[in-house]
């Protein structure tokens, strides 16, 4: 499709939007809704009109916030309760049968401000003619629901090639350097270079720019050194070869760009090339409201829950296997770039303020049918994926930093994250290994909780046939993992049993009150939690967010944390729920529902420091990939960590029937692991 072309479908588009701002054609309440609708399509296309002209190099940095804050306030909680963008607004006003469908539409249309700063005009010419579409059957007064729901299918359907294809595109080619391009050509004391993104912009990102902009330079080379040689040591310790790479994806949030920059130059000098691309804006490119990419803050995050499942309007059997063709196409059009991709290097934030979600009845949800279509897709989509990036060949990091909204303590709080990230492996290692040799001595874990905490679960682990050359555990110090601090295996299914229990998590972004997982032979077999007023609305929250629509959930990993430093950390600014699981986890035993640690690479044999290989590398559901693949992968893995101050016990039973102590009383009582005590208070 030629340029031109597009050119003269978007202007025909903005023609008619233009048209329809000022019509009387369509009756009530649906008239203001198309009218509302059309003013800001055409406010984003004048915007994309003024980008085009050069606007953003000169505009003051007034001229900036006024017009982010107009781009995104209608879905601020301030404004939400009367936007369309609520699907319980838009049921009110629109009615049932077409409130749900013009909510998505409305959502589907906010996509267009991200594209007007990339200049995409496809995906902004595609979304504009659906709403058009959409419009001319409005004007029949005979409309129906029916009608419109298959304008949705056929878009999303029609359109998957080019959608589902970019982003694939996006998450390997370098050249797609929209966001690079800003971070290595701006200069970043000039905060107006936020607003170069199209993402939404808050003091939260602001005070974040500003605040790395006082560090020195060798502060933020030292930052940035610690997650790229995670990243570099995660080749190198699972034996596989970096040199094979040439690009590496980074995941950010917006305001750590100076970091950013400086890590692109590092992994340069490995011969490695950025590919950072944005969360997705398109609903067909959506795993339910988790942002995954680079994004500025989130407007609000009680808009994104309520639109999490809106592929219920087109998830259906044909769908899945049309969208499961295209990224089958798409993987082999970019197939040189995948094999040289090295995977992502994701750089995390915390405290932002705590969301728990209100479940709204008119927001699309789900069928059960849909659901075991999901998981479908999911896993078939997963095999895809890792033909083209193999599992065996990539690697990871992942790092964390707090960010402006955890408080007035930000500061201090940040220097001591500094300080977790770079403690000393060596040390950690020598007690991780004296943990590791005593849960080597046994074949069951038992791990209860103290106080009102339920926790009493008893873990299997694999048996050693030469416990001289064979391990169960790998001691995991901070390469990939960043921070330092936790030893952990792949349980055997059979025999793991029991209860776990935790007051408050927050897990994925999601806050779950009084969580309660009931285990049977390694698998799930109830959960409860008390966020809702009822049992079903609490049963339907964990099944959607936390088993992401399965049945039931293996135990993938259990692990016990070690780095007690980021515990006390958290007691001493009592952020201990703001912090994210990949801190939170190094704070207590935790347990994976879903995939292993070593999902899709499970055939390449790992070794810890002192030679042994860690065997625990697959269990009874993962090991199903060797006669059916699509039984052996469950696309998701979420870390439930009981923090200390709720543990009784963990102890290990040895073969010989006797109980080995690690943790009484919620401190460590092996002999060897005493430095982990120092940093409670006496």
């Amino acid at each position: 499709m030629s340029d031109a072309w597009m050119m003269e479908r978007f202007s025909l588009m903005k023609e008619r939007i233009r048209e329809i701002s000022g019509e009387e054609v369509v009756k009530e309440p649906y008239g203001t809704y198309f009218k509302t609708t059309a003013a800001f399509i055409m406010q984003v296309a004048d915007l994309h009109k003024k980008l085009q002209q050069g606007w953003l190099e000169g505009a003051e940095l007034s001229e900036l916030e006024a017009n982010n804050q107009k781009l995104y306030e209608d879905i601020l909680p301030q404004n939400y309760g009367y936007s369309y963008g609520n699907p319980t607004w838009a049921a009110e006003t629109l009615g049932e049968e077409f409130g749900q469908l013009l909510s998505f539409l409305y959502t589907e249309i906010r996509g267009l401000i991200v594209f007007a700063y990339e200049d995409r005009l496809f995906d902004m010419t595609v979304a504009m003619e659906l709403f058009v579409q959409i419009y001319n059957l409005f004007e029949d007064e005979e409309v129906s629901a029916k009608d419109v729901k298959e304008a949705i299918y056929w878009y999303v359907s029609d359109y998957s090639d080019e959608m589902v294809g970019r982003r694939v595109q996006e998450g390997v080619d370098p050249a797609l350097d929209f966001a690079a391009n800003i971070i290595c050509s701006s200069d970043l004391t000039d905060i107006r270079y936020l607003y170069r993104f199209g993402e939404y912009i808050t003091e939260n990102e602001i005070g974040m720019a500003k605040f790395l902009n006082t560090l020195s330079e060798e502060e933020i080379q030292a930052m940035a050194r610690t997650f790229t040689e995670g990243y570099r040591t995660g080749f190198v310790l699972t034996g596989k070869d970096i040199t094979k790479k040439k690009t590496v994806n980074i995941r950010f949030q917006l305001g750590f760009e100076r970091m950013v920059k400086a890590a692109i130059e590092q992994f340069k000098a490995m011969d490695l090339k950025p590919v950072i691309y944005r969360s997705a804006v398109h609903s067909v490119n959506k795993k339910q409201h988790h942002r995954i990419g680079y994004y500025g803050a989130i407007p609000n995050p009680q808009f994104e829950y309520d639109h999490k499942d809106d592929a219920a309007l087109y998830l259906d059997h044909e769908f899945v296997h049309r969208k499961l063709r295209v990224l089958q196409v798409a993987y082999e059009q970019v197939k040189g770039l995948a094999a040289v991709h090295g995977g992502p290097a994701c750089m995390e934030t915390f405290g932002e303020t705590p969301f728990a979600p209100e479940k709204r009845k008119e927001a699309c949800t789900l069928t059960s049918h849909q659901q075991k279509l999901q998981v479908t897709y999911d896993n078939e989509a997963g095999q895809i994926v890792n033909r083209y990036i193999k599992g065996e060949e990539r690697s990871f990091t992942i790092i964390a930093y707090p960010v402006m909204e955890i408080g007035e303590q930000f500061e201090e709080i940040f220097r001591e994250t500094v300080k977790i990230n770079t403690l000393d492996n060596q040390l950690y290692r020598r007690i991780q290994q004296n943990i590791i040799d005593a849960l080597d001595k046994g074949e069951t874990v038992q791990i209860k909780g103290k106080g009102q905490n339920a926790t009493d679960l008893t873990v299997k682990l694999h048996h050693l046939e030469n416990p001289a050359k064979q391990t169960n555990f790998e001691n995991c110090v901070a390469d990939v993992n960043i921070p330092v601090g936790e030893v952990f295996t792949s349980p055997v299914l059979k025999g793991t049993n029991g209860t776990l229990a935790v007051s408050r998590v927050f897990l994925n972004g999601l806050e779950y009150k009084n969580l309660k997982v009931e285990f049977s032979d390694g698998r799930i077999s109830g959960y409860s939690c008390s966020n809702f007023a009822s049992e079903e609305e609490n049963q339907n929250f964990i099944k959607e967010n936390l088993l992401y629509h399965h049945d039931t959930l293996p135990l993938g990993e259990f692990a016990i944390g070690t780095n007690t430093t980021a515990y006390v950390m958290a007691q001493k600014y009592q952020i201990g729920h703001l912090l994210p699981i990949l801190i939170a986890e190094k704070m207590g035993p935790h347990f994976a529902v879903g995939d292993t640690c070593y999902s899709w690479s499970e055939d390449t044999a790992v070794y810890n420091p002192d030679g042994k290989e860690i065997i625990a590398r697959d269990n009874e559901v993962s090991i199903l990939r060797k006669e059916d693949i699509s039984k052996a992968y469950l696309g998701c893995h979420t870390d439930i960590t009981i923090p200390y101050d709720e543990l009784g016990s963990i102890r290990v039973q040895t073969l010989h029937g006797d109980w080995v102590s690690i943790i009484e009383d919620g401190r460590f009582v092996l002999p060897g692991t005493e430095a982990l005590n120092e940093p409670f208070p006496a």
